[in-house]
């Protein structure tokens, strides 16, 4: 509870909210509070004992739900990840440094400087730049398309690339194909050689490849990936960009509506986001986006409108069903608030458009 809250409230309020926090008091415990608070009328209360007193009444409720989910827990009901997440909550809370406001400048200045001059990590794709711009901290989107269309070649093209930009580590959170492949071709785009080229000389691709990311490409692998690892994670790097492949997987988040779990999910995304890095995430697009070129955002698969309306940008990938056009991608931006950079057009913010996919290199290209 923060100082404001305690200031505000009054021994009154105080009385009320202990005895509606423990309804199920033995006696002698309401007679030791009744005690205390008659203590409390003859005497005048600063803010600051107030907060202390509200800090041992919120710590002690915490502990108390604890007990009752470990109780839960034990007699085979409930779920260990979420216990385990409630025993950092409790003991995590009071360590963690609560923030004065923060009020957005209005300088106009500082916010061009900031927002659109200096450049965040820009895309290998040129085509991106033109219309997206930068991804800075705080920004949050995804891309979708259908199985095999080149979502994770997308992916690495992409991360490769800023990973010769970025200071901190930039971790991709993989619970799709096997980890060491997604790296293999993190080592293709980064070099732009293909993997029969790059097993020649197999100690100078290392040098190479460390020399432009630095050791920052961190792919984090498992089949079932839960939220309180990526926050650890996060925590620990601080990293420069992180990225969910598939971002739908996700778990420890539960609701009865599938649409509301995978709202909570990209919600919880955007809040990454403005804690630490721009997040990319990946998604499949569903059955009726099977053999579109240009796909919207009612093809993203699970959610017609919880999914989207977080994300400050949705990139689709189609395909080309043409003889002769099997390595053409068709580029839609579906949805775009960001704010871009210098040399970002604004007429082009939902542009459709075609580029190549080169899958030998792991590399998305614009046509010249």
């Amino acid at each position: 509870m923060s100082q404001t809250t305690s200031a505000k409230i009054s021994l009154d309020e105080l009385e009320a909210y202990v005895y509606l926090s423990f309804p199920v008091m033995k006696p002698v415990e309401k007679e030791t509070y009744a005690s205390i608070f008659k203590s409390l009328r003859g005497t005048t209360v600063s803010p600051e004992v107030l907060e202390v007193l509200l800090q041992v009444i919120d710590r002690r409720s915490r502990v108390t739900d604890l007990a009752l989910r470990a109780v839960n827990y034990s007699n085979g009901n409930g779920n260990f990840e979420d216990l385990r997440d409630y025993v950092r909550t409790v003991f995590e809370a009071d360590t963690v440094s609560v923030e004065e406001p923060r009020f957005v400048t209005d300088d106009f200045a500082t916010l061009y400087q900031t927002q659109v001059a200096t450049p965040g990590l820009r895309w290998r794709l040129g085509s991106l730049n033109k219309r997206l711009g930068s991804l800075r901290r705080g920004d949050s989107g995804f891309i979708f398309g259908r199985p095999e269309i080149g979502k994770t070649t997308w992916l690495a093209s992409e991360v490769s690339y800023m990973a010769t930009q970025a200071t901190a580590p930039l971790v991709w959170f993989n619970n799709e194909e096997q980890g060491s492949k997604v790296m293999l071709r993190c080592y293709e785009a980064t070099l732009g050689k293909p993997l029969h080229q790059l097993i020649q000389d197999l100690e100078t691709t290392k040098t190479k490849f460390l020399e432009l990311t630095g050791g920052r490409i961190r792919i984090f692998d498992s089949p079932s990936i839960h939220r309180s690892e990526v926050e650890k994670v996060c925590k620990e790097l601080s990293p420069a960009l992180i990225v969910f492949d598939q971002l739908d997987k996700i778990a420890g988040f539960e609701d009865d509506r599938d649409d509301l779990r995978l709202g909570a999910i990209y919600q919880w995304e955007r809040t990454l986001a403005k804690t630490y890095a721009p997040c990319i995430g990946v998604c499949q697009a569903d059955g009726t986006a099977e053999g579109i070129k240009f796909l919207n955002m009612g093809h993203v698969s699970g959610a017609k409108t919880s999914k989207q309306a977080e994300a400050d940008w949705i990139l689709g990938i189609g395909v080309d069903q043409r003889d002769g056009h099997q390595f053409v991608r068709a580029m839609s931006l579906c949805k775009n608030k960001l704010v871009g950079d210098e040399d970002t057009d604004p007429r082009l913010r939902h542009d459709r458009w075609e580029c190549l996919i080169n899958p030998e290199i792991a590399r998305y290209e614009d046509f010249k």
